[in-house]
């Protein structure tokens, strides 16, 4: 229970669901974290509602940018002034049961994990579950990641002590998809840790919401960041078509 966790949020005009995302963190069993919100200047009331928590919890910080730079710098910011062990994710919309890092660090720990994700349930944007859960695989390694992006980001937590502080890649969208990739050039797998412990709110009109404009962004992603060959690259998204018409 000693070992702290470093939670990335980025948040951008989230006033209606902040609030419910960092209560799902102080509610947790295991309380040994700090919470780092980076604002990408929010033109809402999103702050004034952090510096509320930040007045009755230390163990929360604000981080805030000087002109509007998007999600992967966000992120890149917070893990820069992580203090952790262990980095997890969370977004500024999304949910963690209140066993989530306890299960999670427990099963890292004991099997020396560098990295993990888990199962998460999907909610509406009032929260309400959609009976619907994203089941993953028992683990991956890196050529199955090309295939599909497995790992929800807000269920993923990786040991910085262990492998070093990896960063997203600064691309617009798929951010944290690179980001799993260019652990799994270091480490042969990610494993899955047991139960359903974060809940996904899908929102109409967010960015991962428009899956063909998705498949555009995992093309760049694999020719440009992974370096891979157009026709590679291809074969990459067609794959990742395939596995999402399988579901």
């Amino acid at each position: 229970m000693n070992n702290l966790v470093s939670i990335i949020t980025p948040s951008y005009n989230c006033e209606a669901f902040i609030s419910d995302t960092i209560a799902s963190v102080i509610s947790q069993n295991y309380k040994n974290w700090e919470m780092l919100i980076v604002d990408d200047c929010s033109t809402d009331n999103s702050t004034n509602i952090i510096n509320n928590f930040i007045k009755d919890d230390e163990r929360i910080k604000l981080i805030l940018n000087d002109r509007n730079e998007g999600a992967a710098v966000s992120r890149n910011k917070a893990i820069k002034a992580a203090k952790g062990k262990y980095v997890a994710f969370l977004d500024s919309d999304d949910l963690w049961g209140k066993d989530k890092l306890e299960k999670q660090i427990d099963f890292m720990e004991k099997n020396n994990i560098a990295l993990s994700y888990t199962s998460c349930e999907l909610v509406d944007e009032s929260g309400v579950k959609l009976n619907k859960v994203i089941t993953p695989v028992e683990k991956l390694d890196y050529k199955e990641m090309l295939k599909e992006n497995q790992i929800a980001c807000l269920t993923a937590i990786y040991n910085a002590e262990l492998i070093g502080k990896f960063y997203m890649p600064l691309i617009r969208k798929r951010q944290d998809y690179g980001l799993w990739l260019s652990i799994l050039k270091k480490i042969p797998y990610a494993y899955k840790a047991p139960g359903i412990l974060a809940l996904y709110r899908v929102r109409s009109g967010s960015v991962s919401s428009n899956k063909v404009e998705l498949l555009k962004y995992n093309f760049k992603l694999f020719h440009e960041h992974e370096n891979l060959s157009r026709l590679k690259s291809l074969q990459c998204v067609v794959w990742n078509v395939y596995r999402k018409l399988k579901k």
